[in-house]
């Protein structure tokens, strides 16, 4: 009994390890990306939520760093897949589901670029760190892709509940920030369109015309 467990863990324990931490990996940056939006949209706004909801923020997208990075590396022990360095690092170079296995090293070099730039903001500008931190959807959309379609886990009963349960949630904050920035945009572009009013001079006593007194008879 002990050594079959030892042959299966020697035959499928880098298996299972790129297979849990790709599942963490993906758990991780669905609550990042979530709470993301939900506080661009301010979904939520009780005071001092929003410090808490940052921190969470901040802490999840790290974490799913850390479990991307497992995910890649614990695939070069796999002595059935064997994929080389070149098959973790290079998008699409990896033989097996090529396509799925290229969204995940793609969205794994997207997540790092954007999570470490966090800390470089004021080097590059809130403004422009702002825009380019709303491709952080294309990470979770790109994970996803990964894990439906390169993932073992894929066609399990709770993987899918998750995914029901999980996508039209991210999906509907994201629709309601591109909305809400629309009519935000809008309502800038209507206020710099309109004519500004003249100033009108406050009148003082002084200036007013004297009202005439009539004398009594």
């Amino acid at each position: 009994m002990t050594g079959a467990v030892s042959t299966t863990l020697q035959t499928h324990g880098w298996w299972l390890a790129s297979r849990a931490s790709g599942l963490v990996a993906l758990v991780l940056v669905t609550i990042s990306v979530g709470l993301g939006l939900m506080m661009a949209g301010k979904v939520m706004r009780r005071p001092g939520l929003s410090r808490k909801l940052l921190a969470v923020h901040e802490y999840t997208a790290l974490a799913g760093l850390i479990a991307i990075a497992v995910h890649g590396i614990t695939l070069l022990g796999d002595p059935w897949l064997n994929p080389g360095v070149a098959g973790v690092t290079v998008p699409f170079a990896m033989t097996f589901k090529t396509a799925f296995t290229g969204l995940g090293i793609i969205a794994g070099y997207l997540a790092a670029f954007l999570g470490l730039s966090f800390y470089l903001r004021k080097r590059i500008g809130p403004k422009l760190w702002r825009k380019a931190h709303r491709a952080t959807i294309l990470v979770y959309v790109l994970g996803l892709g990964h894990a439906l379609g390169a993932g073992t886990d894929a066609s399990t009963v709770w993987f899918r509940w998750w995914v029901i349960l999980t996508a039209p949630l991210i999906g509907g904050l994201f629709v309601y920030r591109v909305l809400q920035g629309v009519a935000k945009k809008r309502a800038k572009e209507a206020g710099a369109s309109r004519p500004a009013r003249a100033a009108v001079p406050e009148r003082s006593a002084r200036t007013m015309p004297a009202t005439p007194v009539l004398e009594e008879a």
